[in-house]
Order: C-alpha cells, then structure tokens, then sequence
C-alpha cells in the first residue's frame, strides 16, 4: 500500500517576524490576549525583538492596519487581538460581522497569515473566561493557528 503524504507544521517560532495589532477598547481584556499570544510564540522560540505590537482604537480598525502590515511583506504572520462585547444597540452585530470579513479579506488578498484573536462575548465575564481563565487564552490559541499556518505554507 503507498504512504500518504501529510503536510503538517511544526511549532517553532524562531525566525519569525510577528505583528500583532490589538484594540485599546477593552484593553482590561485585550492586555492578556497579547500577553498570552506573546509568551506562547516565546515559549515557541520566538524572540521578543522580533515582535511588533500595533494599538489600534478598536475592532472596526483592525483590518485596515492587518492589510497594510502584510501588504509590507516584513512579517512572516500577524495576529488580530480585541474584544467586542455586546451592548443594548445593533452595534456589536456590525462591528463584529465587518471585521470578521475585513481580517479575512486581509489575509486572504495578501497570503500572510493571520491569526483571529477576535473576541465576540455577550457578557465581560465571557470574555475574562476566554482571555486566560476557564476557556484558556484565546490570544495563545490564535498565536498557535497563526503559527501552524506560516509552517504549512513554507512547505506548499
């Protein structure tokens, strides 16, 4: 019987140039994902020096910044952090649904990985669960997805 070939990536950040653009809006909560996904591509073998962090004001903005970082062609993955937590008014329905696709238009036009750090909660204590506590750290998880994908890529 033939062997089947499986492309998988390895979990080595070392090398790697990372940008990672989080929302000051929630920062309480966006903080830890960036401290997550930061020691994650750490602990990975990543250096601090060659990570970038970029603020922005908030989710809405996030894939405007993601596409003109990959359109640089500098960094080898960017990560999208925030958190978007839903109010009395439509508003999180739209911001969250705009910069889902911005972030994946952003990605997909430019082939740099991008890892989604997005959190959309209905409540803050949703989001504290998923930015360190019960749910694990969602900003690690994107860091991992982000990472995997650069390797795969290498190898196509």
């Amino acid at each position: 019987m033939e062997s089947v070939t499986t492309i998988a990536g390895r979990m080595d950040a070392a090398g790697l140039k990372i940008a990672v653009v989080a929302t000051r809006v929630n920062d309480f909560i966006v903080d830890r994902l960036v401290g997550g996904a930061l020691d994650y591509l750490e602990r990975h073998g990543g250096r601090a020096s060659d990570m970038t962090i970029v603020r922005v004001p908030g989710a809405f903005e996030l894939p405007l910044i993601c596409q003109k970082l990959a359109a640089k062609k500098t960094f080898d993955g960017i990560l999208a952090l925030g958190a978007v937590i839903r109010g009395g008014t439509p508003h999180f329905d739209y911001i969250c649904a705009e910069a889902t696709k911005g972030i994946a238009q952003a990605m997909m036009a430019s082939g740099t990985p991008v890892g989604f750090g997005l959190l959309t909660c209905d409540t803050i204590e949703q989001a504290v669960e998923r930015a360190g506590s019960k749910s694990g750290n969602k900003g690690a998880e994107a860091a991992a997805a982000m990472l995997e994908t650069i390797r795969v890529l290498e190898q196509l």
